[in-house]
């Protein structure tokens, strides 16, 4: 918000001439991925609204508040934070479409490369499974797993969904393909939580090496939002190619909905996502679009908790 409006006057521009995202990628020069993230964000907050034709147009609010020379103008309360570290980074980011480092420290690494250090992949995987504990439980209660044999928890970090659909499927094994060093942490986890004789650990890099042939469900949790458009298709389709007919494919994440409106939690977290990694909250639109290209059946959006929810994909 602060850089749309102290640096670029957006919300001014838009008033006075409404364009289609491609039309304002093209004018201010943005990259597709966090242009996107913006406008989803500012639909969200009912600065903007999308019309026929994808032309967005600034929304009553948004010319009262966010527009030069309105006497409500906000103008002057974002420029106090001008030149925050952060500002500057979504500037960057807009312009570059490259994530900037973790926590804006300027000598530090981005969250991919971070992740490949002990200290900040340790760190980072004990704040994603004390979350899990709670979006684990909601996620399996609500998926019949009565049928297959083998998950791969693709990404799984610390092994805590995978241990949430062990809990729920006695007869169920699963395996947590991360790589090193999150594989050590996911394995004393795992052990810690009981599970060890349901749930394994194999290292890998789920881009580039093989993916274990036994299992009938793939699972990615709260994964293909830190990787761009590519990388997620790219991810779906070596699912598609590795599972067997019937597979099960679930994508457990913070979805935004078709039309791009919101929830808004969704698109301030969409944000953060956009600043810090190559990826952001995608659609349940796009992902039934990526599901299809590749050949899966997608099925529903189900909420679950959180701002969580889920999509199966079947290979028919």
């Amino acid at each position: 918000m602060t850089a749309a409006v102290v640096h670029l006057d957006f919300f001014t521009w838009l008033a006075a001439q409404p364009s289609t995202k491609d039309q304002i990628c093209d004018h201010f020069r943005f990259a597709e991925r966090p242009a996107d993230v913006m406008l989803t964000l500012f639909t969200a907050n009912g600065f903007i609204q999308q019309k026929a034709g994808g032309v967005f147009e600034i929304t009553t609010t948004g010319r009262e508040h966010l527009t030069t020379g309105s006497p409500w103008h906000l103008g002057p309360y974002y420029a106090s934070l001008k030149d925050r570290p952060v500002t500057r980074d979504f500037l960057k980011v807009l312009a570059t479409d490259r994530p900037a480092n973790w926590g804006g420290d300027d000598d530090g690494l981005d969250w991919h490369k971070a992740m490949e250090t002990e200290s900040f992949s340790k760190a980072f995987t004990a704040a994603m499974d004390c979350r899990g504990h709670l979006l684990g439980q909601a996620m399996a209660s609500r998926i019949d797993l009565g049928s297959k044999r083998l998950l791969l928890d693709l990404g799984g970090g610390s092994g805590i969904y995978a241990c949430a659909f062990s809990a729920h499927n006695p007869h169920l094994k699963a395996v947590v393909f991360d790589q090193a060093p999150v594989d050590a942490i996911a394995s004393r986890c795992i052990k810690e939580r009981g599970f060890s004789t349901s749930v394994s650990v194999q290292a890998g890099n789920m881009f580039l090496d093989e993916l274990p042939a036994e299992a009938d469900v793939h699972l990615y949790s709260n994964v293909l939002h830190d990787w761009g458009s590519k990388e997620v298709r790219e991810l779906l389709k070596r699912s598609y190619e590795a599972l067997p007919v019937g597979g099960l494919l679930i994508i457990h994440d913070a979805f935004v909905n078709a039309d791009k409106t919101g929830p808004l939690a969704v698109a301030e977290y969409s944000t953060m996502l956009m600043h810090s990694t190559q990826g952001k909250c995608y659609s349940v639109q796009e992902y039934s679009e990526y599901l299809s290209e590749v050949g899966f059946k997608p099925g529903p959006y189900v909420d679950t908790t959180a701002n969580r929810g889920f999509m199966t994909a079947t290979k028919d």
